[in-house]
C-alpha cells in the first residue's frame, strides 16, 4: 500500500475509531461494494476525508456537488494526497499491484 494509504487509514481512524458512527448506504458499485456517506461524532468522514486529501471522490457515485468543492480546495491546498504532482487514483493502484478486490 503507498504511503498515502496509511496516511489515509489513520486519518480516518482518527476520525471514527470509537465513536458513534452512522452509516448511510447509498448503493452497490460494480464489486458489490457498498458505497455509503459515513458520519462519525457527528462529522462527515466522507467530507472530511476528501477535504484532507485522504479521499479522492468517487465520481460515479458521487451526487453531492460539496465533495467536488472540497475536493478541489485539497487539490489547490496540495492537502495529502494533492500534494504528489502525480497522484495515482486508488483504482490504478489496485490494478498495477494485483491488489484483491473486497
Amino acid at each position: 500500500m503507498p504511503q498515502i494509504g496509511a496516511k489515509s487509514r489513520q486519518s480516518l481512524s482518527d476520525l471514527c475509531f470509537g465513536k458513534e458512527a452512522e452509516v448511510s448506504p447509498r448503493v452497490k458499485d460494480r464489486h458489490q461494494r457498498i458505497v455509503a456517506r459515513v458520519k462519525c461524532a457527528g462529522v462527515d468522514a466522507n467530507a472530511e476525508q476528501v477535504n484532507r486529501g485522504m479521499a479522492w471522490v468517487y465520481r460515479r457515485y458521487a451526487k453531492d456537488h460539496d465533495l467536488y468543492v472540497l475536493e478541489h480546495g485539497a487539490k489547490v491546498g496540495k492537502r495529502g494526497l494533492w500534494a504528489d504532482s502525480s497522484p495515482t487514483p486508488p483504482w490504478q493502484w489496485r490494478k498495477n499491484s494485483n491488489v484483491r478486490q473486497t
